[in-house]
């Protein structure tokens, strides 16, 4: 059953159709955030993480859940991996998705998400230290100049993808992008001492906790509870669960870079329905160009093979 299990997700056609789905979903939580923005009249950092928290612990009650319910047991975790599993937490869910929050809030959808796409590059770099068997090649530094020259171009444009950097908003993306860099080495480190889905679901309610409580004490307060904004918020906390458990499972049965390298879809995917939910102006050929070296550089780290 173990051995039908890696086969199964060390297969090519399942790696590139389950990688893509999980792009896919992590791209439309870029305009559902700035849209959840204004449904919920969030306003000010408190409010930002406490709307992120409600999104990601929401999400591990829906993982542990759903693992249950599969393997007919309430799920549970070794007494010696709550550290590790914790420190996933902050790292994977908390600290991620504080920087992505607020970030959102001060950049646009669509410039925020082909920044974030930087993350690949972070796992390449953190799992030459960490890792091994992974370490960096004159290639994968060539793939990794090229994507973030994608990186400088979009924030060097006027119009909708707005010209310069500032700190709260495409600082705190790229500190996303830096910290889901480290979580997925980190993922694959722990891997090994519960099942992905355990993992998901436990660093999701722990990191989820703690950006309510910090959400809380700084003050944040989430309002506005329609059918539609409720929905919203069930959406994102769904895309999360499916996504993260996925993406685990791929972690766990192959080399981080060559799951890397389907983040290139994200910016695409980001783009793409910041467009179409937010209007957003976006088909330029700076974009595009953007676009195309970010997606080329993760191509060429993925190919980057002595």
């Amino acid at each position: 059953m173990k051995k039908d299990r890696e086969k199964l997700f060390k297969n090519p056609a399942v790696i590139a159709l389950l990688a893509l789905i999980c792009c896919a979903l992590w791209g439309s939580a870029f305009p559902c955030v700035k849209a959840g923005y204004k449904m919920f009249a969030i306003s000010g950092a408190g409010s930002q993480i406490l709307f992120a928290g409600y999104r990601f612990f929401l999400a591990g009650i829906f993982a542990l859940f759903f693992t249950s319910f599969i393997q007919h047991r309430f799920v549970k975790i070794k007494a010696s991996s709550i550290p590790y599993i914790a420190g996933q937490g902050i790292l994977q869910t908390t600290l991620q998705y504080v920087f992505f929050y607020i970030g959102m809030a001060h950049t646009t959808g669509s410039k925020g998400s082909v920044i974030n796409a930087s993350n690949a590059f972070f796992s390449i770099i953190t799992a030459h230290f960490l890792l091994k068997d992974e370490k960096i090649t004159l290639k994968k530094m060539t793939g990794c100049i090229t994507g973030f020259a994608g990186v400088i171009l979009v924030n060097l444009k006027s119009g909708e993808m707005g010209l310069g950097l500032s700190l709260e908003g495409e600082g705190m993306i790229l500190l996303c992008s830096a910290a889901y860099g480290i979580s997925s080495v980190t993922l694959k480190k722990i891997s090994e001492r519960e099942t992905p889905a355990a993992i998901t679901a436990y660093q999701l309610l722990f990191g989820g906790a703690v950006q309510v409580i910090t959400g809380m004490l700084a003050g944040g307060s989430v309002q506005g509870f329609t059918v539609q904004s409720s929905a919203l918020l069930l959406y994102m906390a769904l895309l999360s669960t499916v996504a993260f458990s996925i993406w685990a499972e791929l972690i766990k049965y192959n080399p981080v870079g060559r799951i890397a390298v389907y983040s290139f879809s994200i910016p695409v995917f980001g783009v793409v329905f910041s467009a179409i939910f937010l209007n957003e102006h976006v088909l330029s050929w700076q974009n595009l160009a953007a676009l195309a070296l970010v997606s080329i550089g993760i191509i060429i780290v993925n190919y980057a093979k002595e």
